[in-house]
């Protein structure tokens, strides 16, 4: 036999067409099913967010209540209009962008959970 007679043999390398996945425990199916797991995940998200909603709450609530008792100690309608006009939004601006950052994290972690995939 020669060299010349014997077919070549080639290797064709590369990603197979068909991937079975792997069968694999996922927290989405139980919140889609709405299985008390599910539930479990959604009302621990809902939790967390109604928890940085009260504590923006607080701080509003705080900053507006005390604005009388600054008013009171003033004495002064132009120290008033200073006060209302430029001394308040710092307190409100601030809360607000911590709410935003602290929902948005809520849901980020919520969501990596829901994935399966671990904590930063």
């Amino acid at each position: 036999m020669s060299a010349e007679s014997t077919p070549r043999r080639e290797v064709v390398t590369g990603e197979p067409r068909r991937v079975r996945p792997l069968p694999r425990y996922r927290a989405q199916s139980e919140i889609d099913e709405q299985t008390a797991l599910g539930g479990a995940y959604v009302r621990s998200l809902m939790r967390s967010q109604l928890r940085a909603g009260l504590t923006a709450f607080a701080v509003l609530a705080l900053v507006a209540g005390t604005l009388p008792l600054v008013f009171e100690a003033l004495h002064s309608n132009a120290l008033v209009w200073a006060v209302l006009g430029f001394a308040t939004y710092p307190p409100l601006t601030l809360a607000a962008w911590w709410y935003v950052r602290r929902a948005e994290r809520n849901e980020r972690d919520f969501a990596r959970l829901v994935e399966g995939l671990p904590a930063p």
